[in-house]
């Protein structure tokens, strides 16, 4: 039993460990309050279950045959604003606190997906750890409010604010579960590592944690107003509702809102005005002043200790979802970077690659660039220039490079997407996660010592120690850990392809 400020909640004691799933921490954005802020929760009298995982945000089915642990099993509802909890002890022992934000590309995922069950993180490390829900989609990342006229003033950035207001409920109650409101670390991947980043540059989250873990996903997603205006209007024009009735839209069921979801995202294909990825945070100039990249680069993280990295073949998982890729000539290669960045940077970008590689002696087949040219552009590009514009602000910053392959598919993923999620919570047995992840004592010792890393970090700041050894700073030698069977320290590497994005905009847009 714990008593929070809304009333007393009962959990589960089980193998050493106190967990509480399902735990609510803001009003249902139900009804009126769809499209709304986050609003304060309502106490309630007598005690409240906390033994089951609360409804997971309205979200299309994504069969992903990689991994069963990936799968969101639980309810799906408007009513979605929970959050888990696993604690050593309900004591003061003031325990530091992990605050695990799903990812999913904005749009799928849940806090309660089998691969992040915070059991082994919370045991091995005496931490306390968070994960939690928010409003996915056009429910928590599209902007209303110019189309309406501010009938109904989402700025877009509503998913942002459930994490912020997950996130004052942390500090508001986390001691009664044994934690430290004042060593609070943030991490998540892909669109949770972005959620990390757009945190670090959200004035209404400053304060409220104080390191931060960006994997595969950083500081540079967001739209711009005018793409999220673009947005709103393909999305009222695919549901049939005029903006002048607010009334209407808000009657628009869920099932409607995932059809045109579904319908308006192409992550192969990007529409040129509204990306491959369209519901995402908003610069919308009050929630998010400017692009996270930019508030960094100015101060606006100061005083965060920061890990931050990627996976060496990011694009893999994606590919093997993209048949087009496989059979990619030359010319369908330039016409792809070329949509993104133009002709000029995309000829340049792949002839730099290609003498890269060679040099490595990498396969250098169309497919193979791309897969390289993408993985860069979105996640490890995205993560340098994180890693660079904070550590004039704070020197606590540190990279890493996860190059271990997944066996999955005959060694096709090699070091892909979501790989290292299993490694971090310690999950790599969790249900087909070893076909994923790898098995036997080399994959075992990778992840105990990823674990130690992440928790020494959310401790201190540092995450030197354990298996890994020391674990310098980034610093101006770019220092990065390379995590594999033999993990090392190695100084700026692929620092060539680094280089061939110095003069190119557009790393990190979706």
């Amino acid at each position: 039993m714990v008593d929070t400020l809304a009333g007393r909640v009962e959990g589960v004691e089980s193998d050493g460990l106190h967990v509480f799933h399902g735990l609510p921490y803001a009003a249902p954005p139900t009804g009126e309050r769809r499209w709304l802020p986050p609003g304060p929760l309502e106490p309630w009298q007598g005690v409240r279950s906390a033994t089951e995982p609360g409804a997971a945000s309205h979200q299309n089915p994504v069969v992903l045959d990689v991994l069963a642990a990936f799968n969101v099993d639980e309810e799906k509802h408007e009513d979605c604003l929970h959050l888990n909890v696993w604690s050593p002890g309900l004591d003061g022992a003031r325990r530091p606190v992990m605050v695990w934000i799903h990812g999913g590309a904005f749009v799928i995922g849940s806090g309660a997906q089998a691969l992040y069950d915070g059991g082994t993180l919370a045991k091995r490390g005496d931490v306390v750890v968070v994960t939690i829900n928010y409003r996915l989609g056009a429910l928590g990342f599209l902007n209303l409010n110019e189309v309406t006229g501010g009938r109904i003033p989402a700025t877009g950035n509503e998913g942002l604010l459930d994490q912020v207001a997950a996130l004052e409920w942390v500090r508001d109650n986390i001691a009664a579960f044994g934690g430290d409101a004042d060593n609070v670390t943030i991490f998540g991947e892909s669109a949770g590592g972005m959620s990390v980043g757009s945190l670090l540059a959200v004035p209404a989250a400053q304060g409220l944690f104080h390191k931060a873990i960006p994997q595969s996903g950083a500081c540079q997603t967001a739209h711009t107003l005018d793409r999220a205006v673009k947005v709103a209007e393909r999305t009222l024009a695919a549901l049939g509702v005029e903006a002048s009735e607010p009334d209407a839209l808000r009657g628009v069921s869920p099932e409607q809102l995932l059809r045109v979801q579904e319908g308006l995202s192409t992550p192969a294909a990007p529409d040129d005005e509204i990306g491959g990825m369209p519901f995402q945070p908003v610069v919308d100039g009050n929630v998010l002043p400017d692009i996270p990249i930019e508030r960094v680069r100015a101060g606006s993280a100061a005083g965060v200790a920061v890990l931050v990295g990627s996976t060496l073949e990011e694009w893999r998982l994606f590919a093997g979802m993209d048949p087009a890729v496989a059979t990619l000539d030359e010319a369908g290669l330039r016409r792809r970077i070329a949509a993104n960045l133009g002709d000029a940077d995309a000829a340049a970008l792949i002839e730099s690659y290609r003498k890269s590689r060679e040099a490595q002696a990498l396969p250098v087949t169309p497919a193979e660039l791309f897969i390289a040219i993408e993985t860069d552009r979105i996640f490890r590009m995205p993560a340098v220039e994180l890693a660079d514009a904070q550590r004039a602000h704070d020197p606590r910053v540190y990279s890493y490079l996860f190059t271990w392959k997944s066996p999955a598919m005959g060694g096709l993923l090699g070091a892909c997407h979501a790989l290292e999620l299993g490694f971090v919570f310690g999950t790599i047995d969790s249900a087909g996660a070893r076909d994923f992840s790898g098995g036997g004592p080399a994959a075992d010792a990778l992840a105990l010592g990823m674990q130690d890393a992440w928790i020494a970090f959310a401790r201190s700041g540092d995450p030197s120690g354990g298996a890994l050894g020391a674990w310098p700073a980034y610093g101006t030698e770019r220092q990065t850990m390379i995590l594999d069977e033999a993990s090392r320290v190695e100084p700026a590497p692929n620092d060539e392809q680094r280089r061939a994005w110095d003069p190119i905009s557009g790393a990190g847009r979706l």
